[in-house]
Formats: C-alpha cells, sequence, structure tokens
C-alpha cells in the first residue's frame, strides 16, 4: 500500500484530507502565495515531510517521526546563504544554500516523496540521523 498525505494545518477549520502527488505543488503554491512559507505534511505511517521556503529557494525534510533529525534535500556547491524562511511561530530563518534547493525542484521532490514514499533517485539529500 502507498502512503497517504495530508497537509497539517493548525485551523480549527480545517479538514484533514489526503493530497494526491499531482495536486501537492498546486496546493503548496497556493499555500506561498497566501503567505504560508512553513508546511508540514504528516504521512499514513508516521511519517513527516516539511517544506519551508522563502519563495525561491526551499528546505524539504523527511522525518521517520517526531523529534527524528531526519534527512533534508541539498545542494552540493551552492555558496552563501538565504534568508527570510519564515516559520509559523514568526521566526525569520536563514539557512545555507547548500541546505536548501531552488524551490522548483523542492516541489519536484515533494512530489515524488508524497507519489512514492521516497527521494527520486537524482535527489541529493543528507541524512542528519
Amino acid at each position: 500500500m502507498i502512503e497517504s498525505w495530508v497537509i497539517n494545518d493548525d485551523s480549527p477549520l480545517a479538514v484533514s484530507t489526503a493530497v494526491s502527488p499531482a495536486a501537492v505543488t498546486s496546493d503548496l503554491r497556493s499555500r506561498i502565495g497566501r503567505g504560508q512559507f512553513e508546511t508540514w505534511l504528516t504521512g499514513s505511517s508516521g511519517r513527516l515531510l516539511a517544506f519551508v521556503t522563502n519563495a525561491e529557494r526551499a528546505m524539504v525534510m523527511l522525518l521517520e517521526e517526531e523529534g527524528d533529525p531526519g534527512e533534508h534535500a541539498v545542494d552540493p556547491g551552492a555558496e552563501g546563504s538565504s534568508d527570510g524562511f519564515v516559520l509559523s511561530n514568526g521566526a525569520d530563518d536563514a539557512y545555507p544554500d547548500e541546505d536548501t534547493v531552488p524551490v522548483h525542484e523542492a516541489l519536484r521532490l515533494v512530489e515524488r516523496i508524497v507519489g512514492t514514499g521516497s527521494w527520486p533517485a537524482d535527489a541529493r539529500w543528507v541524512v542528519d540521523r
């Protein structure tokens, strides 16, 4: 059975419905357009998928469970850092560019993980465990 994923939304009126691989990219773009730069998805197996962006670059993290250091997508050789990663708690973070990927790549990674449960074969990521 393929893992299903839902977008976590803290709104009391939110309905948790499974997000499809075909819809997750447009859902994330809509959230960015509304100023929601941090999105967490929960898989039916209990895994967590994080997407945090500044609309140009994004951090994508896959955790086995809450509290797991997990693994995250990387851009080896990228230089510098980027700020503007606004978290749901109001923090405005900056990350080294090598620990984030361009937003179009991040969306591709999230779509693949939601669809298959794993990173694409050509993706680069680091295990933080």
